[in-house]
């Protein structure tokens, strides 16, 4: 079996177990207890290995019938050594797990049916929070209501059924690895699967792996000659919308598989739950709390310090920027907004649509040679009053690079097509690419998808600059003007066939001829008719 095939594996299992256990409870809400499960599994699994390194030939063997953990053991024979013990694990992992928060004493627990399991997890998910890391992880599991009546009435019926959900997931993952890639991979896999599930909601955080792919393939290719290939470094990345991460991650996964380098990857979000899924997979993925960092809050309201720098010379500036924003979000502009150095220079975005405003947002902090890639509908590339001002300004200023048109139906969140915009302040080109990929997709049950073929497709048409008819066209920017700015795309790449030609002369002559002949083989059948003494026609 194949690393891939084992991924996969582990996802459909959990996934198994997640239908046969949530019964009538909510996907969203049984999600999130679940992936909570999966990451202290995570924490547990990877503390555990650095224990063992750490205590070398001291680590403590259990005996069959003592049920503590190997780090409880030492814990009750070491207990004046506990406190430098773990300022050495901050150091060396970044957090530290008390011994009977660990997994393995947890599903231990919910083996025997301990009445006290409810109690215990409580108190490691909040020691995990507030102790456990040196950085910023308070939060991280306050959207997880061990005490909710979706669990049980009573204490003691919560207290069964958490037994009964962690014992199965025990189970189910006993026979797979918890390596990094393993464990992020199936975490990956069950937001992607309960997002299929839970429809409209889940267009608040996953991003489909396929779009996400784009996205990410074309941010990391070189920014002024996409053609020579991917960039060795990315310093900083930034998703302002980044829900559960796996954009971000993405990104990351591109250029290290080019074996190349990642400083820091920043997201923010402002659903707090999704906020911490996302805090999670990061850590999940084997990331170090130093090597990312999530904001919860509201990207158009700019909450986040680091992005509020006033003086110029200190703005902080990305070298890849990628979002999949809410799609048409009403907001409220007003006249302090219209100051906002985000918007200035742009004008803002109207009441009914904050697209442009994101995109803004964005295209603030995208630095001089990144490429930022954006989701948006399809209105952004038409629609009049102050989005067109703001189109026509960003491409009057030949920030457009290019407009890629998606196929519809691709989203959990949507059925609308949507498209790309890929945006830059080194372009060089003085026109846009445009390509319309609406009708190359995969028809499957529920939603429609890109093969493997299709993202390739896209991505060298990208990387290229290439034009193929009805697929892709280079458009001069005297062109566009002629066109009011508009970027619809059908507008300058037409999927429609063109209709054949009738030649109505060589149509009549063929018609005379058949009439002809038809004139010719009655006389002759006639002829016959009268020899036999019939009535001819």
């Amino acid at each position: 079996m194949t690393q891939k095939e084992q991924h996969k594996k582990l996802g459909d299992t959990l996934w198994g177990i997640a239908n046969d256990l949530r019964g009538a409870m909510n996907a969203d809400d049984f999600r999130d207890y679940m992936l909570s499960f999966l990451f202290l599994r995570y924490l547990s699994s990877n503390y555990e290995e650095a224990i063992k390194k750490e205590l070398g030939s001291d680590y403590p063997k259990p005996t069959k019938d003592d049920g503590r953990t190997p780090l409880g053991i030492w814990y009750a024979a070491n207990a004046e050594d506990i406190p430098e013990f773990e300022k050495q694990m901050r150091r060396k992992v970044h957090y530290v797990i008390k011994p009977q928060h660990l997994w393995n004493n947890i599903s231990e627990q919910a083996r025997t049916q301990d009445g006290e399991l409810l109690v215990t997890l409580e108190e490691g998910f909040r020691y995990i929070e507030n102790e456990s890391f040196d950085n910023s992880f308070q939060g991280l599991f306050s959207e997880i209501n061990l005490n909710s009546e979706k669990l049980g009435k009573t204490p003691a019926e919560r207290n069964k059924k958490l037994c009964f959900v962690i014992q199965k997931i025990a189970e189910g993952i006993s026979d797979f690895s918890t390596d990094t890639d393993t464990l992020g991979d199936a975490y990956e896999y069950l937001i992607g699967q309960f997002a299929a599930g839970s429809g409209k909601k889940a267009g608040e955080f996953y991003t489909p792996q396929q779009i996400s792919t784009i996205l990410s393939e074309i941010v990391t290719l070189d920014s002024q000659d996409p053609s020579t290939g991917k960039k060795n470094k990315l310093d900083k990345v930034l998703d302002f919308a980044c829900g559960s991460g796996s954009l971000l991650l993405n990104v990351r996964k591109r250029i290290k598989d080019n074996g190349g380098t990642v400083g820091k990857i920043y997201g923010q979000e402002n659903n707090i739950t999704t906020y911490n899924l996302a805090r999670m997979n990061m850590l999940l993925h084997g990331m170090k709390d130093t090597e990312f960092e999530i904001f919860h809050g509201d990207t158009l309201k700019n909450q986040w310090d680091i992005l509020n720098e006033m003086n110029p010379s200190k703005k902080t500036e990305f070298d890849a920027v990628v979002a999949n924003p809410p799609f048409s979000l009403r907001w409220e502009p007003n006249d302090t907004l219209a100051e906002d150095f985000r918007f200035k220079s742009y004008g803002l975005a109207p009441k009914s649509a904050a697209d442009f405003a994101f995109l803004l947002h964005g295209f603030h902090f995208l630095g001089k040679e990144g490429t930022m890639a954006i989701i948006l509908p399809h209105g952004v590339l038409f629609r009049g009053g102050a989005e067109e001002r703001i189109r026509e300004k960003l491409l009057k200023d030949n920030n457009i690079d290019t407009v890629i048109g998606l196929p519809s139906n691709l989203f959990y969140s949507t059925g609308i097509p949507v498209c790309i915009l890929v945006l830059k302040k080194c372009k060089k080109e003085d026109d846009v690419l445009f390509i319309n990929a609406s009708e190359h997709f995969k028809k499957d049950k529920r939603q429609n998808s890109l093969s493997k073929k299709h993202i390739e497709s896209i991505v060298d048409t990208y990387k290229y600059r290439k034009e193929t008819e009805r697929y892709s066209r280079r458009v001069s920017m005297e062109e566009i003007k002629k066109n009011g700015y508009n970027l619809n795309i059908s507008r300058y790449v037409s999927t429609a066939e063109d209709e054949i030609q009738i030649d109505l002369n060589k149509v009549n002559e063929n018609l005379t001829s058949i009439n002809e002949q038809i004139e010719k083989k009655t006389k002759e059948h006639n002829e016959f008719l009268k020899d036999l003494g019939l009535k001819t026609i």
